[in-house]
C-alpha cells in the first residue's frame, strides 16, 4: 500500500504526533526527555521551525509545529533519527525505536479556534493520561510540556518556542498567563467530572482521527494540494526536487558568507587536502544550520567520499586544530551579528 503524500507549503501548521514502536517507551527517564528537547532545538535551528506547543509523555508525544519554509519532511526525519541514535546510544540498544511513521495532520492555524483546540488537547495530555492527580496537583507540575513556558515570563523558555500564538488564540490579552492558567486550569476540572470528560472526549475525536483540523476551505484548499503532489511531474517537483532546493538555497547563502568571514572563495575548496580544517569548519557549521544531507555539503566544499563532511576536526594535528578552532570562531561571529541584527 503506498504512504499517504505529506502536505507541505510554507506556513503550515501541524500537529505531529509519534508513539514508541510496538507501544513500548520513548523517554525511559527525564535525561531522555531532556536530550529530545536538546534534539528538537537543534532542529528548530536547522528548519526555521517555531513550537507553539509539545508535551512528552512516557511512549509518545506531540508537537505543535509551524513550518514558515514548508519543510516538514527533512526535519522530521533529521529530528527522530538523530533521537534514535542519542537513545540507543545512551541505553546501548539497536533497533528502531518509533512505530512507522510519525502522524502530522495539517491545522487551519490562521483560525484562532482551531490553534485553541490542538494546543488546549496538547497541553491537557498529563491529565488526561493520569499523570496528575485531578484536584490536588496543578497541571503546570508537569514539567515536560510547554504550558510551563506559557506560564513564565518571556524570554526565561526555549528559545524556540513561542508563546503568543497559543495565548492569543484565546483573545487575551498579551502576557495575560494568570488568565491562560485559570483557562486550562478549568478545563482540566472538567475532565475530572465524567459528564465534562465524556464532551471533550467527544470534542477531541477530530484531533485523534482526522486528517486535518479547520473548515471547509481550509479542507478544500488541501486536498488541491494533494491533487496536485499526485500529478506525475507535479508530484516529483512538490515533494522532492523543489524541497530539495529550497533547503539547498539556504545553504548555498550560508555558505557564501562562511567563506567570506574566512576570507576565502569557492575556488579555494578544490584544493587539497579534501579534509582542511576550514573545510571541517565550514562543514560543521552548515549542518547545524540546515538540513541538507553530507553529499551536498561535501560536493560543494570538494571533501571527496561524503562521510568527510561529518568527521569534523578528528585526527587533525596540532596546529590543524588550531586553524579549525580559529575558523570555528570567526563562523560563530558571524552568527552573533547575524542574531544581532535581528
Amino acid at each position: 500500500m503506498a504512504r499517504p503524500l505529506r502536505i507541505e507549503y510554507p506556513g503550515a501548521t501541524y500537529h505531529v504526533m509519534a508513539r514508541g514502536n510496538q507501544g513500548r517507551a520513548i523517554f525511559k527517564d527525564d535525561g531522555d526527555r531532556q536530550r529530545f528537547l536538546e534534539t528538537l532545538g537543534e532542529a528548530c535551528d536547522k528548519t526555521g521551525w517555531r513550537i507553539h506547543a509539545y508535551v512528552l509523555m512516557g511512549n509518545h508525544y506531540h508537537l505543535l509545529i509551524e513550518t514558515p519554509e514548508g519543510n516538514l519532511v527533512a526535519g522530521m526525519k533529521w529530528l527522530q533519527g538523530t533521537y534514535t541514535q542519542r537513545y540507543n546510544g545512551r541505553h546501548k540498544v539497536l533497533g528502531h525505536l518509533f512505530q512507522g511513521r510519525y502522524k502530522a495532520v495539517p491545522v487551519e492555524a490562521a483560525n484562532a479556534g482551531y490553534l485553541e483546540s490542538v494546543s488546549t488537547y496538547i497541553h491537557l495530555n498529563p491529565a488526561r493520561a493520569g499523570l496528575i492527580e485531578i484536584g490536588k496537583e496543578k497541571l503546570r507540575d508537569y514539567r515536560w510540556s510547554s504550558y510551563p513556558w506559557h506560564l513564565s515570563v518571556p524570554g526565561r523558555g526555549p528559545a524556540w518556542l513561542e508563546t503568543r500564538r497559543v495565548t492569543g488564540a484565546l483573545r487575551l490579552k498579551a502576557g495575560d498567563r494568570r488568565g491562560y492558567e485559570i483557562y486550562l486550569e478549568g478545563r482540566v476540572l472538567e475532565l475530572g467530572l465524567k459528564a465534562g470528560r465524556v464532551e471533550l472526549e467527544e470534542q477531541w475525536k477530530s484531533l485523534r482521527h482526522g486528517w486535518y483540523v479547520g473548515g471547509e476551505r481550509f479542507a478544500e484548499r488541501l486536498r488541491n494540494k494533494i491533487e496536485r503532489l499526485g500529478r506525475g511531474c507535479q508530484r516529483e517537483s512538490h515533494s522532492g526536487v523543489v524541497k530539495r532546493e529550497h533547503g539547498e538555497q539556504a545553504a548555498g547563502q550560508l555558505l557564501r558568507r562562511g567563506l567570506a568571514a574566512l576570507g576565502l572563495a569557492a575556488d579555494d575548496m578544490t584544493a587539497p587536502p579534501k579534509v582542511s580544517a576550514e573545510k571541517a569548519a565550514l562543514a560543521g557549521w552548515l549542518r547545524a544550520r540546515t538540513s541538507v544531507s553530507l553529499r551536498w555539503v561535501s560536493a560543494r566544499l570538494h571533501m571527496g567520499h561524503y562521510t568527510n563532511a561529518g568527521r569534523g576536526p578528528r585526527k587533525m594535528s596540532p596546529g590543524g586544530l588550531r586553524k579549525f578552532r580559529q575558523a570555528r570562531s570567526k563562523l560563530e561571529v558571524l552568527d552573533a551579528g547575524a542574531r544581532g541584527a535581528k
